[in-house]
């Protein structure tokens, strides 16, 4: 875009859904100053913009909420479906606004920043997902496009266009820059995107994902391979209510709030080690990669730190050591 722009060129940043007649905002790029984000700007005359929560309130500043618009180019409705319509035109403080299904967010000059759409948030095991947080995120690799679903009640699929990428680094890359409970729990890498008349992805027809994959695998990477790793599945398996979990299965995959997140850190600071924090919890995001950070700490403790059960746990991982 720093090419485009020139003293005799100039980008127009333009809002607007077709039912309230293509465009209501506009915002002159400034390739100066629109570094991170490039606003929508604000409503052009004749329109409103209002920003409301769920309750129909209006939000604060810098916070995400719901893009209402009414002026003149709000249509009158949706032909042959009064449902729809009644749903999408709402009636505050005696007009008429269309309700866009947007996110947006007022910086602290006035300028109103697209975020993404309401419909691509979901919730998934008791936390609250941004979908499009997803595919930004995947989208500062080396794919070309992407699209983030939720499948089921129970996963994150990430489909991804790409002829040559490496799926256990686009797993890292989300790992380094998103929440565990944020990680998709399948990538799906297509040579090219299923589209729609309109040319945008075509959800509908994307393929079904196959999640034998994750459990087709070596056993030794499934099970416990040491006392420490079976107490530590014990406790997850508790907290999570989860039975038997995956040793190499991030938590976040695992099901669970950050509720079971809490009380997995507390049954390992009284069961195991009290030196064992949420940070340590954070970054070390399975079972297995968690023991392994645990027993070093196991094996520098001092009495006030370790518990009796965890002092046997170390005897026996290393009588299971030695040959």
């Amino acid at each position: 875009m720093r090419s485009m722009v020139t003293s005799t060129c100039r980008v127009w940043n333009l809002y607007g859904p077709a039912e309230i007649t293509i465009d209501c905002t506009s915002h002159v790029v400034d390739i100066t100053s629109d570094t991170k984000s490039i606003p929508i700007e604000r409503a052009l005359p004749n329109y409103q913009c209002l920003l409301l929560d769920s309750w129909l309130q209006c939000v604060g500043a810098s916070q995400e909420g719901e893009l209402y618009v009414g002026g003149v180019g709000v249509f009158a409705g949706y032909l042959g479906r009064d449902d729809l319509t009644a749903r999408t035109l709402i009636m505050i403080d005696g007009e008429i606004f269309y309700r866009t299904g947007d996110l947006v967010r007022m910086d602290s000059a006035g300028l109103l920043h697209y975020r993404g759409r309401k419909d691509y948030q979901i919730k998934l095991h008791g936390q609250r997902i941004e979908l499009g947080e997803i595919e930004r995120c995947l989208l500062n690799t080396s794919i070309s496009a992407c699209v983030v679903i939720k499948w089921n009640d129970d996963h994150v699929v990430a489909y991804v266009q790409s002829s040559d990428v490496d799926v256990e680094q686009l797993r890292h890359h989300c790992q380094c820059h998103l929440p565990p409970y944020m990680i998709p729990s399948i990538f799906i890498v297509l040579e090219k995107l299923p589209l729609n008349a309109n040319g945008k992805a075509d959800r509908k027809r994307l393929p079904a994902p196959q999640f034998s994959s994750l459990t087709n695998i070596d056993q030794t990477d499934v099970i416990p391979l040491t006392p420490l790793e079976e107490h530590l599945q014990r406790i997850f398996s508790e907290a999570f209510h989860n039975e038997s979990p995956n040793v190499n299965m991030l938590f976040g995959q695992l099901g669970g709030t950050s509720l079971d997140v809490i009380r997995a850190l507390m049954l390992i600071q009284q069961e195991i080690c009290t030196k064992v924090d949420v940070g340590l919890l954070l970054a070390n995001q399975s079972i297995r990669q968690l023991a392994r950070v645990i027993e070093p700490l196991l094996v520098t403790y001092d009495d006030s730190s370790v518990t009796t059960s965890a002092l046997q746990l170390l005897q026996e991982n290393q009588d299971r050591s030695m040959p």
